[in-house]
């Protein structure tokens, strides 16, 4: 089973204290067409499952470009805020072989952290990490491959 972790690219400040809508610079779209074009032939993704925030959801649009025929489930447990273990609960019972998860820094960290059970390590901008593991539950996964953009 491979489980794919991305977090947004660069995304504008929150206009009025609503970081919901906060859509990606142009920074962050370039860094996020790094992502998925280093994500384009490493991976055969059966799901997408992204944040419900607008700069999650615009950085997954870079992949999806790759992808266009897998479905997309929409997580309220990814967000920035969120608890990486209910988040790694509701992952873990998903029928899929490939997952894809594009969501937020802090829980993407947390997320990982649980599944190798390493100390936790910060998600650069537009970071993608792949890992490998038999089921998704706490310190079975192995980290394979990691993508940082240049930009």
């Amino acid at each position: 089973m491979q489980l794919t972790l991305v977090r947004h690219g660069e995304a504008s400040p929150a206009i009025n204290g609503n970081d919901d809508k906060r859509p990606l610079t142009e920074r962050g779209h370039h860094q996020a067409q790094q992502t998925a074009d280093y994500l384009k032939t490493l991976i055969q993704p059966d799901v997408f499952v992204v944040s419900p925030l607008l700069r999650a959801q615009e950085t997954l649009a870079h992949i999806q470009h790759y992808f266009k025929d897998v479905p997309v489930m929409l997580c309220n447990d990814i967000k920035p805020e969120d608890d990486a273990k209910v988040a790694v609960e509701w992952l873990s019972q998903l029928p899929y072989e490939s997952i894809v998860v594009v969501c937020h820094m802090n829980v993407v960290a947390h997320i990982s952290a649980l599944l190798t059970l390493e100390p936790f390590q910060p998600y650069a901008l537009a970071e993608v990490r792949l890992y490998e593991q038999s089921v998704i539950a706490a310190g079975l996964s192995t980290e394979f491959s990691n993508f940082i953009p240049n930009i």
